[in-house]
């Protein structure tokens, strides 16, 4: 098989000292039921910004500031798949989320929520690069 990397941007988005999460479908074929945080996927053609702002859009219905760049990582979901994840913070001036069909529900966390709720993965990478503190969360 050949091997293949995925370019996909998160947003770690900021509303009234929280942030949102949201729960992958049970059917989703990598990480179903997992909570993330928003976004996906590259496409061809696009800037890192507009990419991420169209991903927020589709799985949220948030329009959001995108601050700045946070941090990226890379890890493999099969021997022949590789995932390089760039990270921004963004900002939203509401917390009314429209879910789409890639997920089953949202949360706007406080530090402990995110600390129960996100993967091991997730967790690793948000100490290694400081992030919780770096955000204004409670």
């Amino acid at each position: 098989m050949e091997n293949i990397i995925i370019n996909a941007m998160k947003a770690i988005i900021l509303y009234n000292r929280r942030v949102l999460i949201v729960k992958r479908t049970q059917n989703n074929k990598i990480g179903a039921g997992i909570w993330e945080f928003v976004g996906g996927k590259l496409e061809f053609g696009e800037d890192l910004v507009s990419g991420l702002k169209r991903e927020i859009m589709e799985e949220t219905g948030l329009e959001v500031t995108v601050e700045k760049l946070l941090f990226a990582t890379s890890f493999k979901t099969h021997d022949y798949r590789q995932v390089v994840i760039i990270n921004y913070l963004c900002t939203s001036n509401t917390d009314r989320v429209v879910l789409s069909e890639e997920h089953t529900d949202y949360l706007w966390a406080d530090k402990a929520a995110l600390l129960k709720n996100l993967g091991r993965r997730t967790l690793k990478d948000l100490e290694e690069n400081h992030i919780l503190e770096q955000l204004d969360i409670e």
